[in-house]
């Protein structure tokens, strides 16, 4: 038996508990003749099972958190040669020893003796763990049903119970996604206070030259601009921007074509349709940029250069063109976002009152500008809320700017130039054998929480808008 088992085992028996508790509130309504129940026998039963499924899931969830730091702490505390060796050491030996207990497999080259003696400990303290907590769990769930299925009878008020319960569970959810929230934002703060402390604040936030490979050598880890984060900036923004253009009217106006001039069947078609675009994955758009659009964008940019030329025009004949570039990454951005859009918009757009609506043509306004003088600043607040989740969206996308404006730290606002985002370069610092604790590694938490700062500030203007100019419609 394994986790999964035990789980299923519980789930059923919450199934089966919920049938026992409800034939035990029909029996005693119909034992105690003239004394209704207080709630539906449905309600007896969702409390059996709710009080034989609940304190066994938490404690085995619980337990399963802990489960494998604890045993591995034993397993340490019985070999001395594990104590003597360092963190980053003893954190390799106890992946190969885990491995070894769960598969069988070795393939380290060190003390295979130490190695094989403290598997089979491991092994022996992670049975007598697992055992022990499937008999916790299932005392728990037996006295959970035992407690419930005893104190059924018909002035039990079994739903306020269930209501009560359903409430607790729900708290305990926000609690989660909230301590959740913290402890992304924490764990990033404190490897970002670490780099802090080994490259000036400052140069990050101003430096103009942005070179983490030369991190590798001790002496270049402070070196000035090497880590000066305002190409990433500007080019995650400059991306943005350009999505946000291509973005921003097209989903609005299918917006307001299927909420105001579509019918029905029309709507019901296209509007899946467009959703369907929310749904592909972004690597395929990736995909699509980079072999696509990218050598699209670059014959238009030598188009571009060739009539500089030709018509003597200084900027456009020096324009740099690359297969990778901004525009061919903001171009299919500004496509996968257009569902988010759409979808925002056209919520909003349906919300507002048909009174308004009706007004405005009883006052001989046509369709149009019943559209754009009435419905359109009615809904704004709440577009210009999306246009702002949207853009949070298009800050935090990798693989399309990957695949399709390259690495390149460039600052530059040539949109035929390959530049870079803040996401792109977490994934490129890192991916590979990086130390964990070089400055070149710890700079990727910085970008990070530079990122969750600027999401975070929009996501707050975002509900700021919404909230503020929202107006209510009877």
């Amino acid at each position: 038996m394994n986790d999964l088992d035990f789980f299923i085992i519980l789930l059923t028996s919450a199934v089966v508990v919920f049938f026992i508790g409800q034939a035990k509130a029909r029996s005693r309504q119909e034992s105690t003749s003239g004394i209704r129940l207080h709630s539906l026998p449905n309600y007896y039963g969702y409390l059996t099972a709710l009080w034989t499924f609940l304190p066994a899931l938490g404690v085995f969830l619980v337990w399963s958190l802990f489960e494998s730091n604890i045993v591995s702490m034993l397993t340490i505390a019985k070999f001395t040669q594990l104590q003597q060796l360092s963190t980053d050491n003893l954190s390799l030996a106890l992946n190969e020893i885990k491995i070894l207990a769960t598969t069988g497999i070795y393939y380290s080259n060190g003390d295979a003796n130490i190695n094989h003696q403290a598997a089979a400990v491991y092994s022996k303290y992670f049975n007598h763990s697992f055992n022990l907590k499937i008999l916790v769990s299932t005392l728990l769930a037996l006295l959970g049903f035992t407690y419930t299925y005893l104190r059924i009878n018909p002035t039990m008020q079994a739903r306020n119970s269930v209501e009560r319960l359903i409430v607790y569970v729900l708290l305990i959810c926000a609690l989660i996604a909230i301590l959740t929230t913290l402890g992304i934002l924490f764990s990033v703060l404190f490897e970002s206070v670490e780099f802090f402390s080994k490259v000036p604040i400052t140069e990050f936030l101003f430096g103009t030259h942005w070179s983490p490979q030369i991190a590798i050598y001790e002496d270049q880890a402070g070196s000035s601009g090497s880590f000066g984060a305002v190409p990433l900036f500007w080019g995650t923004i400059f991306i943005s921007i350009i999505a946000m253009m291509i973005a921003a009217p097209l989903g609005l106006i299918a917006a307001i074509f299927l909420s105001e001039y579509a019918t029905s069947r029309v709507r019901a078609t296209i509007k899946p349709i467009l959703e369907i675009l929310a749904g592909v994955p972004t690597v395929v758009y990736g995909f699509f940029a980079a072999l696509t659009i990218g050598p699209l964008v670059r014959d238009f940019g030598y188009y571009l250069r060739e009539v500089g030329v030709n018509l003597d025009i200084e900027i456009l004949a020096n324009l740099t063109v690359s297969t990778e570039s901004s525009l061919a990454a903001g171009l299919v951005m500004g496509m996968m976002i257009v569902p988010f859009i759409l979808s925002l918009s056209d919520d909003v757009i349906s919300a507002v009152p048909d009174a308004m609506r009706d007004g405005s043509t009883a006052l001989g306004a046509t369709k149009s500008e019943t559209v754009w003088k009435v419905i359109v600043p009615a809904a704004l607040p709440g577009i210009v809320g999306g246009f702002l989740l949207a853009i949070s969206r298009a800050i935090g996308e990798t693989m399309i700017v990957l695949m399709a404006a390259g690495v390149a730290a460039n600052l530059t606002a040539n949109p035929m130039n390959s530049v870079t985002t803040i996401t792109t370069q977490i994934v490129t610092l890192l991916t590979g054998d990086q130390e964990f604790d070089s400055v070149k590694t710890l700079a990727a938490f910085a970008l990070g929480l530079g990122l969750f700062i600027t999401t975070l500030i929009l996501n707050i203007i975002a509900l700021h808008v919404v909230r503020k100019y929202r107006e209510q419609y009877e």
